[in-house]
């Protein structure tokens, strides 16, 4: 084959190659935003909860491990972690979607080299024979070979497209890790809601057994006439409340079931989540911290408005490059013959090289306005980056005065709880010996009931919210 079929494409690769070296990207060049001044989320002191005599989970500077959730020590909560990860439809989404942004890069990337074709073809021609005493002449001709085209990116025009590309598919990638923070999260906070549903199912079961006793206890004196009507209604309007009560709380337990079979990507017919228990859950000793300098980078809503920025930083390139001209090199060899036998031999090879140039000159001003709605969509979205980190810090300060809220009300639900039940067991010793009036004892009973779901409700409160505090958080990786 003749040498010129391949040396005139590679000649045009090298004289891109050169003209790429001296080539410029106009358009602003991308600046990360700066990392904020804040070394803390709250402007409140934290109160120092061992002098309080709170007991709780400590919060301090410190690394966040990605898998938080093995802090609560819930062997279950791990299986359904490492199932939810794996199974999940969301999560499987994002990440094709991620992969589809990784081949948008390749597919801008390829404007960097030259666009080389093979073209062959064979017609067949002639002159007269169209009239009716017929004759003229035909013949055959054949062609075949390689064309080659590159533009030139004096301007950045490619550049700033690869630049976007890439930073779409940074977008993406957080995107991917914020599905995932969502995921397990989600799947954590359904485990607590399991659980805590259970306690408070529980809870009310056993105060609606002695309720139920109370009732039959009444009814019995009653029938003596040794109680008044008025108190067999009072307690059945009591336990007619607490079955009330009940009905809700099992309603919840199945939400939050099915809830967590989503999650999974399962029908709820089709998979049955884990009986979580309260104490099935250590709450942590300590709570690490990211300090406001390193937060801004790892959580994914965060990072992905900075990559959009980045994005859109690269678009006003684009539209800045628009309007400067265009330079596009082209080659080509071709054999020609009217032969197929004789194609390929040299006195039938021609060739070509050319460039061109293209300026634009009047567009009716859509270029400038292109540029401008450019500069314009990256200042929307600065704004909506400081608003995305200003809303983050705002969750996280949430989630710490959440914790030492919790810490107070477990103290105090548990003192309640303790008083409670000591002033009810008095009373019942009371009434025994007929110191103590019915209604005295039942009211006994009632707060005494108050405070233990009271204390079931602090407790699955304070798990709640330290999942949410390592969801505020937001490290995934």
């Amino acid at each position: 084959m003749n040498k010129a079929l391949i040396l005139l494409p590679l000649l045009l690769t090298g004289c891109a190659a050169a003209l790429s070296l001296t080539a410029c990207a106009v358009g602003p060049d991308y600046q990360p935003p700066a990392d904020p001044t804040q070394t803390r989320y709250d402007l409140a002191k934290v109160p120092d909860q061992e002098q309080a005599g709170i007991e709780g989970p400590h919060v301090a500077t410190g690394p966040v491990r990605p898998d938080w959730w093995i802090l609560f020590h819930s062997p279950a909560l791990d299986r359904t972690e490492t199932q939810a990860l794996a199974d999940n439809a969301t999560l499987e989404a994002a990440k094709a979607t991620l992969r589809q942004a990784e081949q948008v890069v390749e597919e801008s990337t390829a404007s960097w080299w030259p666009q080389v074709s093979l073209d062959a073809g064979v017609q067949r021609n002639g002159s007269g024979g169209f009239t009716a005493a017929g004759g003229g002449t035909s013949s055959n001709f054949f062609s075949i070979g390689p064309t080659a085209s590159y533009m030139v990116d004096l301007f950045g025009a490619t550049a700033r497209t690869v630049e976007e590309a890439r930073a779409q598919a940074d977008f993406q990638r957080w995107q991917l890790e914020e599905a995932r923070l969502t995921l397990v999260g989600g799947v954590a906070a359904e485990a607590v809601a399991i659980a805590a549903a259970r306690l408070q199912i529980e809870t009310a079961e056993s105060i609606l057994i002695n309720d139920r006793k109370d009732l039959e206890m009444l009814r019995e004196q009653y029938e003596v006439g040794k109680a008044a009507k008025t108190d067999v209604l009072t307690v059945q309007s009591q336990v007619v409340a607490q079955q009330t009560q009940l009905a809700a709380l099992r309603q919840q337990l199945s939400v939050a079931r099915h809830a967590l079979a989503v999650l999974m990507s399962q029908a709820p017919a089709d998979w049955t989540p884990p009986d979580f228990a309260i104490d099935d859950f250590t709450m942590p000793e300590d709570l690490p911290l990211t300090v406001p300098s390193e937060f801004v980078h790892k959580r994914p809503d965060i990072a992905a408005a900075e990559a959009q920025l980045h994005s859109l930083s690269a678009a006003v390139g684009v539209a800045t490059a628009a309007q400067y001209p265009q330079i596009t090199l082209s080659a080509s060899v071709t054999q020609q013959s009217v032969s197929p036998g004789t194609l390929l031999e040299p006195a039938n090879n021609l060739w070509s090289v050319g460039a061109g140039l293209a300026q634009p000159i009047y567009y009716g001003g859509s270029l400038e306005a292109a540029k401008k709605a450019a500069i314009e969509a990256y200042n929307a979205q600065l704004a909506t980056y400081r608003q995305t980190v200003v809303t983050a810090f705002g969750q996280v300060a949430d989630s710490l005065r959440a914790l030492d809220h919790d810490a107070e009300l477990m103290r105090d639900s548990q003192a309640s709880a303790d008083i409670s039940a000591e002033s009810l067991e008095l009373l019942r010793i009371s009434y025994q010996v007929g110191k103590t009036s019915v209604l005295q004892l039942l009211t006994a009973e009632t707060a005494d009931a108050q405070a233990r779901q009271s204390l079931a409700t602090a407790k699955a409160q304070q798990l709640t919210d330290v999942v949410n505090f390592f969801i505020a958080l937001g490290v995934t990786q």
